[in-house]
């Protein structure tokens, strides 16, 4: 045999493994600083594969070599590249961390003192709509119209502002709702700011309240009540909830019903002095005294 019918029957040989080797699938990312939203590029680095299919942990996917994708969420993503050849399939999975954008935070302006508040980036669509609302002055000269003590101080309807003392109130809004948007880390404990909603006999689906809103005072809970109340609403408290509970206080019967999109991080005396506002005889828990506020965005 010559060298050249040997060299022919080598490369045939090699060409012969490589079409019958398996695939294996690989790839590398490198995630920037910047916070979500944001683009990520993948780098395919499979071998053996014919096609490929990736997840990217947010329900998209793509069926691209080298995708770039856009994570508008922030948070672990379980990336998975799937490569094909044939058959024979190969899978690669890496936890994709997404950093998280600032935190937007807003002033809740009254006589009796100003509460800082900030807003979570779990809910965006309740965020982003509290911040439209405050942008446009929407909730200046509104007033709490609702205190309870030891429970919270309700705000946010249009039909307050410059309210006769003999109205009744809380049926007002922009005339629109937001999806309810609930996460097991926002809990209604202390200083936690959550929208308003019409019961769940007309609205299952529990959508909130387009601007009003409720913030937080409760009580101290005892362990043995938290945990009849967290098996009734299927919630699973951590330590540091349970915890929050038991020293801070709040309302975790609300748990899972009404969505949390903030919470207040200066100013928690101000909800005190509020909810123990005087009410009225006539109008239920309507504080005698107007309590007006005014939204500012700081962040």
């Amino acid at each position: 045999m010559s060298r050249l019918q040997a060299c022919l029957v080598f490369c045939s040989f090699v060409l012969l493994l490589s079409s019958c080797a398996k695939p294996e699938a690989k790839f590398e990312v490198q995630i920037p600083a910047q916070a979500a939203p944001v683009e990520v590029s993948f780098k395919n680095t499979s071998v053996n594969a014919e096609k490929y299919n990736w997840e990217f942990g947010d329900g998209a996917t793509s069926t691209e070599q080298n995708p770039t994708h856009l994570f508008q969420n922030f948070g672990e993503m379980r990336v998975v590249l799937r490569a094909y050849k044939g058959e024979e399939m190969s899978a690669d999975t890496q936890i994709v961390n997404i950093p998280e954008p600032p935190r937007r935070k807003v002033v809740i302006e009254t006589d009796m003192g100003n509460m800082v508040v900030e807003l979570s980036n779990l809910t965006p669509k309740h965020r982003d709509n509290f911040i439209k609302l405050a942008g446009e002055g929407f909730f200046d000269d509104l007033l709490f119209h609702r205190v309870i003590q030891n429970f919270m101080i309700q705000g946010g309807d249009p039909d307050s502002r410059n309210a006769a003392p003999e109205k009744m109130l809380g049926g007002g809004g922009p005339n629109y709702t937001i999806p309810a948007e609930f996460h097991p880390s926002l809990t209604h404990t202390k200083g936690a700011l959550s929208a308003a909603r019409l019961g769940d006999g007309v609205n299952p689906e529990k959508a909130s309240s387009g601007s009003q809103f409720y913030i937080v005072q409760g009580q101290t809970m005892q362990q043995a009540q938290l945990a009849q109340i967290a098996r009734q609403n299927r919630m699973n408290y951590t330590a540091a909830q349970i915890q929050q509970y038991e020293h801070t206080g709040g309302a975790p019967f609300l748990d899972g019903g009404y969505t949390v999109f903030g919470y207040v991080i200066e100013g928690l005396d101000v909800i005190d002095k509020i909810a123990a506002t005087p009410t009225s005889q006539f109008v239920k828990d309507r504080p005698n005294k107007d309590v007006k506020m005014k939204v500012r965005i700081l962040e």
